[in-house]
Formats: structure tokens, sequence, C-alpha cells
């Protein structure tokens, strides 16, 4: 086992929205897509965070095992995991060893299928029971406007998933006037029915908690003044993107 370096942003000890269960959950640090409604602007650079070593993150982790019952385990989110995989595949794969239950939380920007990151991530697959992966916006160039990249290799990233059959939960932050369009949640919605192993979708209700933070960084908020989504807008795009055989919508707070 060797002694990749993980960077890590905050630790959370009992997390209960990121997978199934009582969870431990990781932030990873750093991430390159700068979204709009991002509540965590601190955990863009991928230099900051406190280093950590995979086995003493488990070991910390593992000390709260008998809360996690049959049903939680460990998250791993960020900024966006999937730019430390080398130290995410030692870190599940200690996990594993302890038949501790893996998931990744991602927005998919990283996925790529050259080598040799695609070989670390299907290592990485292996290692991991289910993806939780944020769709920001099914339009590639809307896409690009709200989070700086498009989102094709994101929704292959999808497809790869599926076709290996690899569970995942999808997720899509509602912004009104943003990420509410009928046509778009739609066109979402269509290709979830291509996909074969998407067993749940989440709606994330755009919230304004993380605002104080660009206050503190000196960055001005690009969302000021948009509002949070009613309840109404929010089960509109709940019967949009509709449940399916397989599949559950549960609405949730991001």
């Amino acid at each position: 086992m060797g002694k990749v370096i993980g960077r890590i942003h905050s630790l959370e000890s009992f997390g209960s929205v990121d997978g199934p269960g009582v969870r431990f959950v990781v932030f990873l640090q750093g991430c390159r897509m700068r979204c709009k409604f991002c509540h965590n602007p601190e955990s863009w650079s991928i230099d900051k965070g406190e280093p950590w070593t995979a086995e003493a993150l488990f070991k910390k982790a593992y000390r709260y095992k008998n809360y996690w019952g049959k049903d939680g385990g460990i998250t791993v989110c960020g900024g966006e995991p999937l730019l430390q995989v080398d130290f995410l595949i030692e870190f599940f794969g200690l996990a594993k060893e302890k038949n501790v239950h893996t998931v990744i939380d991602t927005a998919g920007n990283p996925f790529t299928r050259e080598e040799p990151w695609i070989s670390k991530f299907a290592e990485l697959m292996k290692l991991t029971d289910l993806f939780l992966l944020d769709i920001k916006e099914i339009d590639s160039a809307r896409h690009k406007s709200l989070t700086g990249h498009g989102n094709e290799n994101i929704l292959e990233m999808a497809r790869y998933l599926s076709d290996h059959g690899k569970d995942m939960w999808i997720r899509h932050v509602l912004v009104p006037n943003l990420t509410d369009e009928k046509e778009g949640l739609k066109k979402l919605d269509r290709f979830l029915s291509t996909l074969k192993t998407v067993k749940r979708v989440e709606i994330l209700p755009y919230h304004t908690m993380g605002v104080f933070k660009y206050d503190r960084l000196g960055i001005k908020y690009p969302l000021e003044g948009v509002p949070t989504p009613t309840e109404e807008e929010v089960r509109t795009a709940e019967k949009l993107l509709h449940i399916r055989e397989g599949k559950e919508d549960k609405k949730t707070n991001m």
C-alpha cells in the first residue's frame, strides 16, 4: 500500500443526506468547475486543504462504524473527489477490506476515457458501491454558462457507469430561472430513461446558506437576488423527472 496524500477540505461524522444510512463524509479539496450556485467556494483550490494519508483517514472514519448500521458507511464528496483518484483507490481499498459500503458524490467533470485515467477509474469503480452523480444542466451550452465547462464527458460518465452495471443516484440542483426550465428537465428525464442503473433521482433545492463565504473570500456572489425555489416549483420539477420502475424521487437539501 502506497502513501498517497489526499487533500481534505473537511469531515462530517454523521452525514444523513449523502447516500444510504448514516455515513462518515469526507469532503476532498479542489474543483475545476465554478458553479454559480456553489456553496463551498473555499473548496475550489486543489493546493489547499489538510493533508491526510488514506490509512490515517480510514482509521479515523472506522471508529464510527457502530453508528452505520447495515445501510451506512463512507461517502467521499468535494470539491470534486475524482481529481484525487489515486487517493480514492487507496482509501476505498482499505474500506473494502473491512466490507464498508462506499459512495462517491461527484459532478463527473474529470471523467475521460483517455489513459491512464480511465484505467484508474475502472479500478476505483470496482471499489465503489454507489455513485451520486450531479447533473447540473442537461444542455451543454447552458452547462458551460452555469459552471464554466461543458457536460459531454459528464453524460458520457453516466453512460459508462450504466454500461458497467454500477448503481447511481442522480442529483439536480433546482435554481429558479436557471436550472428549472421545463424543456430542459424533460430532456434530462429522457436521458435518464436511457440509463439502466439509476436507482434514485433527487431534486436539491437551491439555497443561499453559503453566500457569506463569498463575502469572506472577497468574491462577488454570481446569483445575487436569486430566490430559493418554492414548494410548487420543486413539485413541478419532481413530476417532470418522474418516477419510473427502479427509480425513486427524493427531495432533499443541497
